[in-house]
């Protein structure tokens, strides 16, 4: 008679301070998420310029990844994770500060700090398969991504409660936000630091040692993370599947603000539709981590092509201002999402090595920050040279490159741990 194996009380110690750590950091990030493009078209004073902010924070968190991956290579999860939320912290309050003086070229640097939060939160669940059993992995690494739905849900509806906290401190309006946003970021580090003991990447290497294997090398290089990636085919799928899934989130996301805007949509209407958006990315991630355990990646991913394609659909073909096919398409973008960056972080773990895994994660998530990041910039200017609906059915055309990506690679076997 078998028996079903107990989980390691360790990781599940893990698992809910990473999950802690995402609902603060989830405020944090998303707190100013709904006004972003607002307030970089207040301040450059054009709504071409509207999407730099958001692109530089997608930047940033490329950037920002670097020093992290390598500081959790050698020190652990704990200082690089650290690390993220209070650069994000700062770069929160040189958002404030900019949006206060009318600095255009300050908000841009700030807002690549802030794409700190953005490197945190996803190495976080990364974090989460250090110690997991391979059976639960995609779960776990599931579970700390929906622990961002109650902090990023949250975060956006604090816009209207965001005015008068400004008002008080003598800001503008639309940086009333990002004040939550650097009491999240500051209570994120002082969680990391505190409760993420013993360090899940530590651990896991004393592990492998103490049953007999090799001592794991620390493996902190971008360049050969991303040569280990390219080496393996699921790997490769992932990488393909968390960039585009990624791109086109993030293009038709950045926008809809400006679009809703655009069609006198008040502020707190925008905000909601960006809660629900958030509340797709994140809510049903413990489904879609079961369905990867039990379906593989492939299958998920396929399944996360044709969401997002169908959000890319109702996009294009919604009017501006608030719509109830915005809303859906919103709500199925970041359902289709978090089908992407589950089964495409999970493919990436399972194919790659262990002692390779912290430089090859990051190296994977910077590729999808900086094409993402391209992917904002451009938005911007389709938005203003040709429209919304343009915009939405160029995310339509990456979305379905995913599907085509997943149906025709060749499935592997995980490597060797």
């Amino acid at each position: 008679m078998t028996t079903t194996p107990t989980r390691d009380p360790v990781q599940r110690h893990v698992v809910r301070t990473l999950v802690s750590s995402q609902v603060l950091g989830g405020v944090g990030l998303s707190a100013g998420v709904a006004v972003g493009a607002l307030i970089a078209e207040e301040v450059s004073g054009s709504a071409r310029w509207a999407g730099l902010g958001g692109t530089f924070q997608i930047l940033g968190t490329a950037l920002v990844a670097v020093p992290v991956v390598r500081l959790m290579a050698s020190r652990g999860r704990r200082p690089g994770l650290a690390l993220g939320y209070a650069l994000a912290a700062v770069g929160a309050v040189g958002i404030i500060v900019a949006a206060s003086i009318g600095s255009f070229a300050l908000l841009l640097v700030a807002s690549l700090f802030f794409g700190g939060a953005t490197t945190s939160n996803g190495q976080s669940r990364y974090a989460a398969t250090d110690l997991a059993q391979p059976q639960r992995q995609a779960r776990d690494l599931a579970i700390v991504v929906w622990a961002t739905t109650l902090g990023s849900v949250l975060g956006p509806n604090l816009v209207t409660p965001g005015a008068p906290v400004a008002r008080v401190l003598g800001l503008p309006e639309l940086a009333g936000p990002y004040v939550f946003s650097v009491v999240g970021l500051v209570l994120a580090v002082v969680l990391v630091l505190w409760r993420l003991r013993p360090d899940p990447l530590l651990e896991a290497r004393r592990r492998h040692v103490e049953g007999g294997g090799v001592a794991l090398r620390a493996q902190g290089s971008m360049v050969r993370g991303l040569r280990v990636v390219l080496a393996l085919p699921d790997a490769r799928l992932g990488l393909v599947t968390l960039v585009l899934g990624h791109v086109t989130m993030v293009s038709v996301m950045v926008m809809t603000p400006l679009h809703m805007s655009h069609g006198h949509a008040a502020l707190e209407v925008i905000g909601f539709v960006i809660s629900m958006h958030v509340l797709g990315m994140f809510a049903f991630s413990p489904l879609t981590g079961m369905a990867v355990d039990r379906f593989g990646g492939r299958v998920v991913a396929l399944v996360g092509s044709l969401v997002l394609s169908s959000a890319a659909i109702l996009a294009s073909v919604s009017p501006e201002g608030h719509s109830a096919t915005l809303l859906a398409g919103l709500f199925l973008l970041g359902l289709g999402w978090s089908c992407t960056l589950v089964s495409g972080s999970a493919l990436l773990t399972a194919a790659v090595p262990a002692d390779e895994r912290p430089a090859a994660q990051g190296a994977s998530d910077l590729v999808m920050s900086l094409v993402a990041g391209g992917g904002g910039a451009l938005a911007g200017v389709v938005v203003e040279e040709a429209s919304y609906h343009v915009l939405a059915l160029g995310a339509l055309a990456v979305a379905v490159t995913i599907g085509l990506a997943a149906a025709l690679a060749a499935p592997r076997t995980r490597a060797p741990a």
